[in-house]
């Protein structure tokens, strides 16, 4: 099967069509507010720096701040949502978001803004891990959930470059305190709208899973490994003694956390749901492909602005093509391929695309033109993602439990998040490395765009591992019919 067909037994099973489209839309709405923040901020950072006095170094803590909160969380906020009730962890985190947005947009200091940032990443973090566990539950019927997860990935995966549109034009137009205060009449009617139109859950009970050592250890792993990687890892690089050493504490509290699962009475999460083939290996690829992914979209923008000289605005610009594509695809043919040929072929080709883009990428020149050097890669990344985010959202989910929705959902959460701040660190570094090793021999911009080339051709690699995964671990969800099966093999075969 594509998807589970059970529900929760105090799920919304008979809730009406009309009610679970509207509730749809409600958590897409949550989950845009959430992704645009991250880089909705990124084009602020400037303005930011300039207004609160931050240092080159402290301002970096502003994204770091909400990515260590969200990162660490959303594991724990996942399963939170099996225990207590999805809907009332998706509304809590709203307020918390919605709360934080307009502390940040207040700020007055340096110390406000970050605490502010980290009670935002908090809020994130329990809004966005229960989403996909209650899309599953409210679209039992696999084309109706094909199409469901098709909107909900084109939000997740393609809101980032509507928030470098947004963060350009509210930054340049009023000021970067309204990138925090757009989120208050947002938040307010998303939440009114969800009370409204979700139904609510009972949750399992937390005597199903009261693991309070997990959720510790879990926690404390996440935050500092999210820490490693955006702080000493990306700046004192992979083999400095800090870096090593909260390394090592990391990969002592997920083993003290594998143990603790593996002996306890109600696990906070029960290993069994890794024996599972297909969420295994959808973890798998949606780590690798979020480490390309995000971090070629970073360095992408700074071949932009610093090569080609374009300001936040052009940027957002530049990037609109991949919404454009990756939304069509996602919410209009998404299903339709899903239905057609099983989630695991677009996945595969989706994928391929998005390794030839960036291999595309790495012929970008000095004296590029938009046209014919950016263009290209754009629409590939934008077509790539819009026909592999929804099949791999739809797998991650196919062989789970009911009752452990939440959990899966907030474990690709958290591979994601993982993942992309992983493949930033390391695509970031290597690319500043290679520049610093030819700017002896070459002029700066040269220099930059070599390095951008490395992070590129590193990046394409890092995916085609992902399709690699895919081809050899993840197994069909279901036995496509024989006319089908002859289209798929074509596809496969032309990849």
């Amino acid at each position: 099967m594509y998807a589970t067909t059970d529900t929760l037994a105090t799920a919304p099973a008979a809730q009406g069509g009309r009610s679970r489209w509207l509730a749809l839309y409600t958590l897409c709405a949550g989950m845009l507010m959430i992704v645009l923040d991250v880089t909705v901020v990124n084009v602020a950072l400037p303005a930011i720096q300039d207004d609160l006095g931050f240092t080159s170094s402290s301002l970096a803590w502003v994204v770091n701040a909400y990515l260590i909160a969200f990162g660490g969380l959303l594991l724990l906020a996942g399963r939170l949502g099996d225990l207590l009730g999805r809907r009332n962890v998706f509304v809590a985190g709203l307020v918390v978001f919605t709360a934080a947005s307009v502390l940040c947009g207040l700020a007055g200091s340096q110390e406000v803004l970050v605490i502010a940032r980290f009670i935002q990443g908090v809020g994130g973090a329990l809004t966005s891990a229960v989403i996909l566990g209650m899309i599953v539950t409210l679209f039992p019927e696999p084309r109706e959930q094909a199409k469901a997860i098709g909107m909900y990935a084109f939000v997740a995966s393609a809101g980032g470059s509507i928030g470098l549109l947004a963060g350009g034009v509210l930054t340049q137009a009023i000021s970067w305190h309204w990138i925090f205060f757009v989120n208050l009449p947002i938040g307010v009617l998303t939440v009114v709208v969800a009370l409204r139109y979700i139904e609510k859950d009972k949750g399992i009970g937390m005597s199903r899973g009261t693991d309070v050592p997990g959720a510790v250890l879990i926690t404390a792993a996440l935050m500092v490994g999210v820490f490693t990687i955006v702080k000493p890892a990306a700046e004192l690089g992979w083999t400095a003694p800090r870096t090593l050493v909260l390394t090592a504490v990391t990969l002592v509290l997920l083993a003290g956390f594998i143990v603790r699962e593996a002996t306890a009475a109600n696990p906070l999460v029960p290993l069994r749901i890794f024996r599972s083939r297909t969420l295994t290996g959808a973890n798998l690829v949606q780590a690798l492909s979020a480490s390309g992914m995000f971090g070629i979209f970073f360095l992408g923008s700074l071949y932009l602005q610093r090569v080609l000289g374009y300001d936040a605005l052009e940027i957002g610009l530049a990037f609109l093509p991949t919404t454009v594509v990756m939304g069509l695809l996602s919410v209009k043919y998404s299903e339709k391929l899903v239905m057609r040929f099983g989630p695991r072929r677009p996945l595969i080709v989706g994928l391929s695309l998005i390794v030839l883009g960036l291999a595309l990428f790495t012929q970008a020149p000095v004296g590029g033109n938009y046209f014919v050097h950016v263009l290209p890669v754009l629409a590939l990344l934008g077509l790539g993602g819009g026909i592999c985010f929804p099949a791999l959202m739809g797998l991650s989910m196919s062989d789970v439990k009911p009752e452990d929705a939440g959990l899966a959902s907030g474990l690709i959460g958290t591979m994601g998040e993982v993942g992309a701040a992983l493949g930033l660190a390391v695509l970031a570094t290597l690319s500043a490395t290679r520049t610093a090793a030819v700017a002896d021999t070459k002029p700066a911009l040269e220099a930059l765009t070599d390095g951008y080339h490395l992070s590129f051709a590193i990046a394409a690699v890092i995916v085609a591992a992902a399709v690699a995964i895919a081809v050899t671990v993840m197994r069909p969800a279901k036995q496509p019919t024989d006319a089908a099966t002859e289209t798929e093999e074509l596809v496969c075969e032309a990849v």
